[in-house]
């Protein structure tokens, strides 16, 4: 477990400063274009959630996402996962600030709220959740490929950029920058994140008894 826990430990602080520190670089590079800073932070979250599925992923199963590990388990170690996951995240953002000479402690005013911003959370989380459990029942070494890719298409089709990970948006509270959300709209994410996770469960649960 302790091997387990750091594993998500890592992961997750990694994955936090490569969302942040991405997103702070692309928009300081982009001139404005906020199209080709999205692109830049796009291609930089992708190309790490392969990369830190692939290591961690015999050792932790690489969850770094309370809603995958609530979903996938293991259900004994879910509380401490989940604990290091949120702590790891918001560790990650402020490397990233250090790394980007910011103030540590920010809160974001970044809005994104409303109703198109809830669906896609939803939507998100389930198509997230949906590649996971289906990939790892049909092609389990692909599964690093497969939520990589799926991460890379959901920030450009959903309306808010695919957080789909509670733990995600609570650090993305606490950095005042392009990847950023307000901490008054984290709570609507989050709930959005938890109903599509269990919708996918479901789903999946049922296309996979009707083999």
């Amino acid at each position: 477990m302790k091997r387990a826990l750091m594993a998500e430990a890592l992961g997750t602080l990694l994955l936090l400063a490569t969302v942040v520190g991405s997103g702070i670089m692309a928009e300081r590079l982009a001139g404005g274009n906020i199209a080709v800073a999205l692109l830049g932070n796009t291609v930089a979250t992708g190309a790490m959630l392969y990369v830190l599925i692939t290591l961690f992923g015999p050792i932790s199963g690489a969850q770094f996402n309370p809603v995958v590990t609530t979903i996938l388990g293991p259900y004994k170690e879910a509380i401490p996962r989940i604990m290091i996951q949120v702590i790891a995240a918001i560790l990650g953002v402020w490397l990233a600030h250090l790394m980007f000479d910011m103030p540590v402690l920010e809160l974001s005013t970044k809005a994104r709220s409303g109703a198109g911003q809830w669906l896609s959370e939803g939507v998100a989380t389930f198509g997230l959740i949906l590649t996971i459990i289906l990939g790892g029942h049909h092609r389990p070494k692909a599964v690093a490929g497969l939520v990589a890719l799926y991460v890379v298409a959901a920030y450009w089709f959903t309306a808010s950029t695919s957080f789909a990970n509670p733990a995600v948006t609570i650090a993305r509270a606490l950095t005042d920058s392009f990847a950023g959300i307000r901490p008054i709209d984290a709570p609507a994410f989050i709930a959005a994140q938890i109903a599509g996770a269990f919708l996918a469960k479901y789903v999946a649960g049922f296309l996979i008894a009707e083999e």
